[in-house]
């Protein structure tokens, strides 16, 4: 083994990669429970790629056959009910995993100096997310995949001078159709995966270059031993790997709840209408994207004219890939920030949770009253993290990480 491995390391770093990126990477000793979810969200995709194939072998994207090549996988494919539900609950809890490990870079600081290339390859990822979730949702070719998928489209109509030209070159025709699906379909399986995983192994370079944050936000690397090792450091093999393991088997379990008891999620993962061919004459009464859009969507709808609320809702993320820039505190962990970054922080949260469920809500005036008002928070996090970052008063932060 040792000649082979020896032979193969000649010819490919395989002991290198092994070393730098596991055995002899050393990661803070602090990491706590808020650290499990990059790893998670890399188990996720895998978990999504390897579903997608097998889905992929059974499912034809034509518009006259799409709907019951679904159907032929849930009822005739051998537990092809089970491939189409894993892949399904995992497009939420890819969401769910990613949303929480933006979080834990809010809490702790870990887009700022230096690591502002991981924040944004990391938000890239996000970017190119949304995009393959809303190219999969057209897919089943339900009433509710059909119309979201026109609903979507048409935004970007209201775009001045390229608006109608762009449109018709996403939809491929004058109407949602055959064309839609088939660019779609090729876009969902192929292009944007690709473009995922170089995102991710970007990311994940670009980490182990500068080295994880910690919720301490101290560099480890600015104390080091006679040997070059940082002194509050631990090698991410086996330390980390077995910590993850333990973090991947509790999230299969609640993976494996929802597979198995709520796989519709109550019509909030799988709507309803979509379990109804797709009917170019018949509009549901209410069009709503699934649930990790919605804030945005909420967003565009408390703004009356359609061309504002799109670049609103634009600007709602645009503005994330500019927060390493907006926070202008030298301090990273929220452990040593202000009251008011807290508070700031906190009310952020609730805007974003609150945005969602009004998203998901039929408009109604009181309803778009609130979403405006939620709309403004979410934008004043930044304005006010802008302001009051520049001169926080904040706590001394060690010297070295604790516990």
């Amino acid at each position: 083994m040792q000649k082979l491995l020896a032979w193969v390391d000649d010819r490919f770093p395989l002991t290198k990669m092994w070393e730098e990126h596991l055995s002899k990477y050393y990661a803070p000793k602090n990491f706590n429970f808020w650290y499990f979810f990059g790893s998670l969200a890399l188990l996720v995709l895998v978990i999504q790629i390897i579903s997608g194939i097998f889905l992929t072998m059974h499912y034809k994207p034509d518009g006259a056959t799409a709907f019951a090549s679904v159907e032929y996988i849930m009822r005739d494919v051998p537990y092809g009910w089970l491939i189409r539900y894993i892949h399904s609950t995992g497009a939420t809890a890819f969401f769910v995993v990613v949303y929480l490990h933006m979080f834990r870079g809010l809490m702790y600081g870990s887009y700022k100096q230096p690591r502002e290339l991981i924040w944004l390859f990391g938000m890239f990822i996000y970017l190119v997310l949304m995009a393959e979730a809303f190219m999969g949702y057209l897919l089943p070719w339900g009433q509710m995949s059909y119309w979201g998928a026109q609903v979507i489209i048409s935004l970007f109509g209201a775009l001045p001078i390229i608006g109608d030209p762009l449109t018709l070159w996403i939809r491929g025709d004058y109407v949602v159709s055959d064309a839609t699906l088939n660019r779609f379909f090729a876009l969902h399986v192929i292009a944007l995966p690709i473009v995922l995983l170089g995102l991710v192994v970007a990311h994940i370079l670009a980490l182990h270059e500068v080295g994880s944050n910690n919720p301490d936000g101290v560099e480890i690397k600015k104390n080091k031993d006679a040997n070059g090792i940082p002194v509050d450091g631990i090698p991410f093999h086996p330390y980390y790997t077995v910590k993850d393991i333990l973090g991947v088997v509790v999230f299969l379990i609640f993976f494996c709840v929802v597979l198995f008891f709520m796989p519709e999620g109550g019509g909030y993962m799988l709507e309803h209408a979509n379990f109804i061919p797709s009917d170019p004459l018949k509009t549901p009464e209410h069009i709503a994207p699934v649930w990790y859009f919605t804030p945005f969507y909420a967003i565009l709808r408390a703004v009356p004219d359609k061309l504002f609320g799109v670049i609103a809702m634009g600007a709602a993320i645009v503005v994330l890939f500019l927060l390493p820039w907006i926070d202008q505190c030298k301090v990273k962990s929220i452990r040593y920030r202000s009251v008011i970054y807290k508070a700031n922080l906190a009310a952020f949260v609730v805007a974003f949770l609150v945005l969602g469920w009004l998203g998901m809500e039929p408009a109604t005036p009181g309803k778009t009253l609130a979403a405006q008002f939620f709309s403004l928070v979410y934008f004043g996090f930044f304005a006010v993290l802008y302001v009051t970052s520049k001169n926080e008063q904040t706590k001394p932060v060690p010297e070295r990480v604790t516990k």
